[in-house]
């Protein structure tokens, strides 16, 4: 099958575009073919060497930790699926392939398009698990740094639902966007604490730090301290004491509900640009310079 893989660190160029074994399914498992594959941040750092030894798989790499695609193969144990149905999830062979393999997934509702289908799972798994750390509930006013990306703008929509006031952080832009979500906007840049103070003059229960562009020393403050802050992307927080919330356990049993949402219209993840998987290198180029209003998805089949 064709895949996109790489043999050693470095940037877009290391990517190529080649033949390699069909991956099969085993006990747990589900073969997918695959139809759309979303690229994430994590990717391009894991492909550049950033990355603790623990988060790096061995090489020749299989980027890619989203899909969305056809059951072809199912493995022994897997139940509540079967060959043809479609699904999305996380894979453990990686995303950007013909095939892959996935052991956490849901059945993707028939109106859910193919590219949101891929887009969704690590946006929304990533939210929900630091909503919940942060215990946002109804009355809490909520700081959101990053919040009209992909990840932060599902967690602004996901605490609004929760009962919680939202700021959220991001460049003017965004600013009608996060609105349309439900957020207070403020930008980013000098002035920043004293704008978000003028935006919640009551205080700011909670920090999601979904950037990772040095803001915590900054959330620290606003807080009074490091309880209540959680990044998902600022290397700094072991120094600060500031919580790093680096992956969950098991998603699939409640991605199917989520995925449901969109297909209602009650949550939206924007989807910026579709792409031959060829393009690999200029996908993840998009994601990593921030040009991108949205998700970029790989599309194996072209």
């Amino acid at each position: 099958m064709k895949a996109i893989t790489y043999t050693t660190f470095g940037g877009p160029e290391v990517l190529s575009l080649t033949e390699v074994e069909e991956p099969h399914a085993g006990p747990g498992q589900v073969r997918l073919k695959v139809v759309a594959a979303a690229v994430n941040p994590l990717d391009h750092k894991i492909r550049n060497g950033w990355m603790p030894p623990q988060m790096t798989p061995p090489f020749p790499v299989t980027p890619g930790l989203e899909a969305a695609g056809i059951v072809d193969e199912v493995g022994e144990g897997v139940t509540g699926v079967a060959v043809g149905d479609a699904v999305l999830g996380w894979t453990v062979t990686g995303a950007y392939a013909e095939y892959a393999l996935a052991s956490d997934f849901a059945l993707k509702p028939a109106d859910l398009d193919w590219d949101t289908a891929a887009a969704l799972p690590v946006a929304v798994e990533t939210s929900v698990r630091v909503l919940d750390e942060l215990k946002v509930g109804e009355g809490d006013t909520l700081l959101i740094h990053g919040a009209s990306g992909v990840v932060g703008a599902a967690g602004v929509q996901l605490a609004v639902a929760r009962g919680a006031t939202v700021i959220g952080t991001a460049s003017p832009g965004n600013h009608d966007y996060l609105r349309s979500l439900g957020a207070t906007p403020v930008a980013h840049g000098e002035g920043l604490a004293d704008r978000i103070r003028a935006a919640a003059p009551q205080g700011v229960d909670a920090v999601y730090d979904a950037a990772g562009h040095g803001d915590l020393p900054l959330s620290i403050e606003l807080r009074g301290g490091t309880g209540r802050i959680v990044t998902i992307a600022d290397p700094q927080a072991a120094e600060l004491g500031v919580t790093f919330s680096g992956g969950g356990g098991p998603f699939g049993a409640r991605l199917g509900e989520y995925a449901q949402l969109v297909v209602d219209g009650k949550l939206t993840v924007r989807v910026a640009q579709s792409l031959p998987l060829a393009d690999a290198a200029q996908a993840q180029e998009l994601v990593a310079t921030g040009h991108a209003p949205g998700k970029v998805v790989l599309r194996p089949a072209g």
